[in-house]
């Protein structure tokens, strides 16, 4: 239990680790689904093809779908994407890069479902056992049949127990030849795919490495503003929640106080702590509001200190002063409360 704990503890160390761990559960899932399909050819001319390719290509899409919407990061991509350009420009840069790690992920659990079926070898043994050159490997002197009956025949091949053209073509040979040809695709595949996987990863930083840091710095940044902002939202209406229930009470306790039902009870210690945190927003309009402009006009990624009032206005519209005061330490926290 204690590994358990220390790989789930991993997989929510941060966002990367989370999405990787899903996309291996993701890839698990698709080798146990495709070990627990229980595959049947319809062994008919004209439906072969669809259901063997059907089964080769539609998992994978699905698959993909799913890998879109379990990644988090979908969603922060179409809000960036869709959002007014407000105090604070979208950099194409980002957008591209999230939409990059969020499709190599969401491709995993596709391409070993098409590897494994590609190297099990029934999807293609269905879908182009009626294609078989008869020439090179079917029986020439076989007494002559019709396209259509030929078709028929060759349909049954997959169906070991309907097959009755062993003096057209033997279903040994037409099954392991299908079964070479499906073997090498899925091969070629996962080469392919491998090496993919080796040239992304070792030529990347030779080109564009800063671009990549940059990019990637972003895209976790707007995360991670999110979630913070998610967690605001949420601490704010908490206290606001308890202001309100604590100010609906005083008034109970008020009203029961004027009928001489009994004294009013001391308020809580924590009250003043609640309605510090809602940081001057006391009303549903003004909430309203700040989430509007939070939408359509982000501040400017631009840390500042915050200017000091003067007599005759702020510090910050003048000159900086002959004589700057000893040099200040300015520290930023972030509090988030669960």
């Amino acid at each position: 239990m204690d590994k358990f704990r220390m790989i789930f503890q991993f997989f929510q160390s941060n966002q990367e680790s989370f999405m990787n761990g899903i996309c291996g559960i993701m890839a698990l899932a698709s080798t146990q689904m495709y070990s627990a399909f229980d595959f049947n050819c319809p062994c008919l001319p004209h439906y072969n093809l669809a259901y063997g390719l059907g089964i080769l290509l539609v998992p994978p899409f699905i698959l993909f779908l799913l890998g879109l919407v379990l990644n988090n990061n979908i969603s922060v991509l179409a809000e960036e994407w869709r959002r007014p350009r407000g105090q604070r420009g979208k950099d194409p840069a980002v957008l591209r890069y999230m939409f990059c790690s969020m499709a190599q992920r969401a491709m995993v659990a596709p391409a070993l479902w098409l590897s494994v079926t590609l190297l099990d070898g029934k999807c293609i043994t269905c879908a182009f056992c009626t294609s078989l050159p008869l020439e090179s490997l079917g029986n020439a002197s076989q007494p002559p049949l019709s396209r259509g009956e030929i078709q028929r025949v060759l349909a049954r091949i997959p169906c070991k127990e309907l097959y009755t053209g062993q003096q057209l073509i033997a279903r040994e040979v037409a099954v392991r030849y299908l079964r070479c040809i499906s073997q090498a695709l899925g091969w070629c595949f996962v080469l392919l795919m491998t090496t993919l996987a080796f040239l992304v990863r070792s030529l990347r930083p030779c080109f564009s490495q800063a671009a990549f840091l940059k990019s990637r710095y972003w895209s976790h940044y707007i995360d991670i503003e999110r979630r913070l902002f998610d967690e605001t939202c949420a601490e704010h209406a908490r206290s606001f929640a308890k202001v309100c229930i604590q100010q609906f009470f005083e008034g109970m306790s008020t009203d029961l106080v004027a009928a001489h039902c009994h004294l009013p009870r001391k308020a809580p210690a924590d009250a003043g702590e609640a309605a510090e945190k809602l940081l001057g927003i006391t009303d549903r309009g003004t909430m309203n509001m700040a989430l509007k402009s939070w939408h359509r006009c982000k501040p400017p990624l631009h840390l500042h200190p915050p200017a000091l009032p003067t007599g005759n206005g702020w510090a910050g519209e003048g000159q900086p002063p002959t004589h700057p005061s000893a040099p200040r330490k300015e520290t930023a926290a972030y509090y988030s409360w669960v």
